[in-house]
């Protein structure tokens, strides 16, 4: 698959896109592949890494996503994501009554603060005593990123096979998951860890060419010093 590509009044190429299709958007129900498709893939997103439909929701809002987000249907959008819609399932328009039926609570935040992009939403899930904080932002052309989880700085998509593993920060745990990974005979393509705070709380974000098998996640989450795991694929 070829690039597209524009030329700045530098001379410099700047490639942005693969595809046509990057910039046209995927089939979809909805005004707008940024504020309407690329909500819904935000929303799943969330949805993965959350593991389970939460039953409180909190969406806040930021710029552009705070000033359009009636008009182009982006709440509605959110909602459908995390009711594990697909982004041209024509029941998304009746999102919020889907979730009122499956007894899902939802509030919306329009934030007056300024964003580091302008469709931003931060998502605040429930669901007993569990909780999860997710921001993510629609890029254009229905693509998204998850660049933040529970204070976490990061830089997901979501387009390939990737493990997000919540841990205590301690030594040999990396190598304690990526021997495991390894084993299942599943090749790591890119590894990134991070922390908060020295000897508390680890991410570890992998992605890898294979599908990762629920098993394994299962198989890790058993691991005495693994607090999480979220499969993430769209």
């Amino acid at each position: 698959m070829g690039y597209l590509f524009t030329i700045d009044i530098k001379g410099m190429i700047n490639v942005r896109y693969r595809s046509v299709f990057d910039i046209i958007g995927p089939v979809m129900i909805g005004p707008s592949s940024s504020h309407t498709a690329g909500a819904v893939r935000i929303g799943k997103l969330c949805r993965r890494l959350f593991g389970k439909k939460p039953d409180e929701v909190t969406l806040h809002f930021y710029e552009s996503f705070a000033q359009t987000y009636r008009g182009h249907a982006t709440d509605v959008a959110v909602i459908a994501g995390l009711l594990d819609l697909e982004t041209d399932d024509e029941r998304i328009p009746n999102a919020f009554l889907l979730a009122q039926e499956q007894n899902m609570r939802i509030s919306i935040v329009p934030e007056t603060a300024p964003s580091q992009h302008p469709n931003t939403v931060m998502v605040d899930m429930v669901k007993g005593k569990d909780r999860m904080r997710v921001t993510g932002i629609s890029v254009g052309g229905g693509m998204v990123r998850i660049v933040e989880v529970d204070g976490f700085h990061l830089r997901l998509t979501g387009e390939g096979p990737t493990l997000l593993v919540f841990n205590e920060d301690k030594p040999g745990a990396i190598a304690n998951v990526t021997e495991v990974i390894a084993k299942a005979g599943i090749n790591i393509s890119h590894m990134e860890v991070s922390r908060r705070d020295k000897g508390r709380t680890a991410l570890m974000r992998i992605e890898t060419d294979q599908a990762v098998d629920d098993s394994i996640v299962r198989f890790l989450e058993e691991r005495n010093f693994v607090l999480r795991v979220a499969k993430v694929k769209l």
